[in-house]
């Protein structure tokens, strides 16, 4: 379906008398979509915030640690967690920790299985209004979430369920702003660009775990109704500005078509699809080489970011950093240096992926490290508030480098291959595929880790370490060719150089 002009769009020309310049739309499409994820996270991230609250019982995190001698300072044994808030039934049973775990399997398993559906509509019908519906749904039912403190409702059926309408309208968002903002722009630089657009994802954590935790003291039920304010009148602002593709607005799309002509086309995107000028189908866009092996590499990716992302502000309460406990409001605002680090990793990850033109190695080099920054921090996080803030920075770039890198750059050049021949039809189905693959993942490590960490906190960041390791051996064959094509650039390169030499020798000698 093509795309309408919005009413904003309108009202500017009315006044300016002639249509905004190109540079201005893609100013605008980059800043929209920004915001606009950016709060569909700081939404989402308001339940890992909250958590302690709902469940501060206390915690024996003194099982399988790993060996004492491994530590840098004396271990902290504390086996008890005094906490003074009562929590909120029925989170506060013996069982609430599972029970968390429970609601977000159910927002995030929604989340993957709308994701699918989501893409496959998002490449049939104008990307502005399925995203201001999105923004403007799950703004509603994080604020319904939040009711129910003031509404005094202790059952987990309706939190259950708010989640899981949520979760649907949340699948909305990232198929879409992809798909908007691949209709402005080539591939180009295409990794650098949008490894600074995806700060929208560390920049919703952060904010979102900011507000959350400066709303606790006036009552739980806050920290979910100001994000879901804050996304609804987001949603209004796309309804009235965001062009989602130069047809919307009139405006030549000749960057899309310059771009496709410098395209350097690699191992990883070879292949052939057939596009004709209709959206893609989801088996059509299945067959692209290297949407599988990074939509599974993406399940494994995404579970270790999910997991800290749904748990870190829990597990920084409930472990002794430095021999003190931290307080909810403290840990949730401390875990955000996470997300700082991925904002950092994000940017590195493109440019190098750029630079080398090597996305599979990029993304791979950045997953083996997570495992050793992993493993120190489960180690060494606790001895101090020091070394904790470094050690999670450093595991934020590691972990968000790649997941950021997939989900943006990645997917954006799978779903603008070279074989769709510019019909750019394929990009929300793209998206769709392999972040939606990579939700799965999102969903099931949040639960792991809600039984997981009832028994050993040691447990978890073990199965993430083991999650890094498939993640990074999934793209072993995509990073081998592009070493291959590499060693091959230079071998060609360094044979004609040879054969100028030679000619360049003999000269003088004809002469």
């Amino acid at each position: 379906m093509q795309s309408t002009k919005p009413l904003g769009i309108h009202l500017f020309e009315c006044v300016r008398g002639n249509p905004p310049s190109l540079r201005s739309c893609q100013a605008l499409v980059l800043t929209l979509t920004f915001i606009s994820y950016a709060s569909y996270h700081a939404a989402r991230k308001t339940t890992s915030v909250v958590k302690g609250v709902l469940d501060p019982k206390t915690s024996n995190l003194s099982l399988l640690h790993w060996p004492r001698c491994l530590y840098l300072d004396k271990c902290h044994t504390a086996d008890k967690h005094t906490v003074l808030n009562g929590g909120w039934a029925p989170f506060d049973s013996r069982d609430g920790t599972v029970l968390l775990g429970d609601i977000d399997l159910a927002f995030l398993a929604v989340y993957a299985i709308g994701m699918f559906f989501v893409g496959h509509i998002g490449d049939r019908v104008d990307l502005r209004i399925l995203l201001t519906v999105g923004m403007v749904g799950t703004g509603l039912f994080t604020a319904a979430f939040g009711a129910g403190y003031w509404l005094d409702i202790h059952s987990f059926y309706y939190f259950l369920g708010i989640q899981l309408i949520a979760g649907l309208f949340q699948s909305t968002g990232w198929p879409s702003v992809v798909a908007v903002v691949g209709n402005w722009f080539g591939k180009r630089r295409r990794g650098l660009i949008m490894g600074i657009w995806n700060a929208h994802t560390s920049v919703g954590n952060i904010s979102g775990s900011l507000i959350a935790a400066a709303m606790l003291k006036f009552g739980w039920g806050w920290s979910f109704v100001v994000p879901g304010l804050i996304i609804s009148s987001v949603g209004l602002m796309v309804f009235l500005f965001l062009p989602a593709g130069p047809g919307a607005v009139g405006t030549e799309d000749d960057h899309l078509q310059e771009s496709s002509k410098n395209e350097i086309v690699t191992p990883l995107l070879d292949g052939s699809t057939d596009a004709a000028g209709k959206a893609v189908g989801f088996i059509e866009a299945l067959r692209i080489p290297g949407v599988l092996t990074f939509a599974l590499c993406l399940f494994f990716c995404k579970l270790v970011a999910y997991t800290f992302l749904y748990w870190l502000p829990f597990y920084i309460s409930h472990t002794a950093v430095g021999g003190k406990y931290l307080s909810d409001s403290t840990a949730g605002a401390l875990s955000t240096l996470f997300d700082l680090g991925g904002v950092l990793g994000g940017i590195l990850a493109g440019h190098l992926s750029d630079r080398m033109d090597a996305r599979a190695l990029t993304a791979a080099t950045f997953i083996f490290t997570s495992i050793p920054a992993l493993f120190f921090y489960r180690m060494y996080g606790s001895v101090s508030i020091y070394w904790n803030v470094i050690l999670m920075f450093i595991n934020g770039m590691f972990v968000n480098g790649p997941y950021a890198l997939i989900t943006t750059a990645v997917s954006a050049d799978l779903g603008t291959h070279s074989s769709l021949r510019g019909n750019s039809r394929a990009l929300a189905t793209v998206t769709a595929i392999i972040d939606g693959t990579g939700s799965a993942g999102a969903a099931i490590g949040p639960l792991l880790t809600g039984y997981i960490s009832a028994k050993s906190w040691t447990a978890v960041f073990a199965m993430l370490m083991v999650a890094a390791l498939v993640a990074g051996m999934l793209l072993s064959r995509l990073v081998m060719a592009e070493v291959s094509a590499k060693v091959e650039a230079w071998r060609s390169a360094r044979a004609c150089d040879l054969r100028v030499s030679s000619v360049e020798e003999a000269l003088p000698a004809n002469t």
